[in-house]
Order: structure tokens, then C-alpha cells, then sequence
């Protein structure tokens, strides 16, 4: 899968997107790939000397690691061993930022990449339903253009998102 660096307009986009149809394993997979988008961001602002980029993108990273810590449920048994996971790599991203060191990265970037690809399995397992519902359908198909894809929205209704 092909990383993208920085978390352009049109990047969080496809991730609204994507997140409105996910189911819970689905999520976490996002997190993941939001987190190492991130990292790659703060490696991008580190080799162009952009101290305010790399702090940035460390911070953004941080935030879906705290979002990761959020969604843990301890009453399985693998949880602790994620926090005990979480909690280091959030180290080595405070590591990171104090030292202005991009080695700390790599670490972390090593540990999401395999937690990634391992959830991204399960996710083709979880047959569950988009943990948003009443929201936008989105349809993709080629258009007559060559190899261009274009999105029809449905459903453009108000009455979208969470139903309380």
C-alpha cells in the first residue's frame, strides 16, 4: 500500500469517507494509517528543517495513539499487551520531539506498520456493520475518462450521522 505523506484536503476527505462507512475494526485500521501518515509528515518537515512541521505531525500522531489507548477494551486479553505497546511508542514519539531526532520514528512507524497489516486481516474478517449510521451512501465507478474515478453522492438529505 502506498503511503502518502501528508495529510492533504483531499486525503481527509477520502478518510471522512471512509470512516462514515466503517465498522469498528475498520476504525482502528484508519487510526493506524492516519497515525503513519502523520510520522511521514514529521519526517517530511525534519528533512526540510521545518521544526514547527516535524513538532506537528509528532503531536497529530500522539493524538490518534491516545485514540487507539481510547478504544482499547481490557476485558480481552490482548488490550494490556496493546497499551503496554501504545505506551511505548508514545514514549519514543516524546523521545523524538525532545531530541529533534527522527530515529524514534522509525521505531514507531515499524510497530504500527505490523499492528496495521495485522488489523487490516481481521477488518476482511469483521462482517459487522459501519458503526455510523443514516449517513451518506457513496457510490465509485470509472467514468468515460481514461483510468478516472468519479463519487455520486445519495441520500443528500440533512438528517446524517449518529442517530442518538
Amino acid at each position: 500500500m502506498e503511503r502518502l505523506k501528508n495529510m492533504t484536503r483531499e486525503l481527509k476527505q477520502q478518510y471522512t469517507r471512509k470512516i462514515t462507512q466503517a465498522n469498528k475494526t475498520q476504525l482502528v485500521v484508519i487510526l493506524y494509517e492516519m497515525l503513519l501518515v502523520y510520522i511521514g509528515e514529521a519526517e517530511e518537515a525534519y528533512k526540510s528543517e521545518d521544526r514547527g512541521g516535524f513538532r506537528g505531525g509528532i503531536r497529530k500522531a500522539e493524538g490518534c495513539l491516545r485514540e487507539l489507548m481510547a478504544s482499547l477494551h481490557f476485558e480481552y486479553e490482548p488490550a494490556m499487551n496493546l497499551l503496554q505497546l501504545y505506551l511505548y511508542a508514545n514514549r519514543e514519539l516524546a523521545k523524538a520531539d525532545i531530541r529533534n531526532s527522527v530515529e524514534e520514528l522509525q521505531h514507531v512507524k515499524m510497530i504500527m506498520q505490523k499492528l496495521h497489516d495485522a488489523y487490516e486481516k481481521l477488518s476482511e474478517q469483521d462482517t459487522s456493520g459501519p458503526v455510523m449510521a443514516n449517513t451518506q451512501t457513496v457510490y465509485a465507478g470509472l467514468t468515460y475518462g481514461k483510468s478516472s474515478l468519479t463519487e455520486s453522492l445519495a441520500d443528500q438529505g440533512g438528517n446524517r450521522g449518529f442517530r442518538v
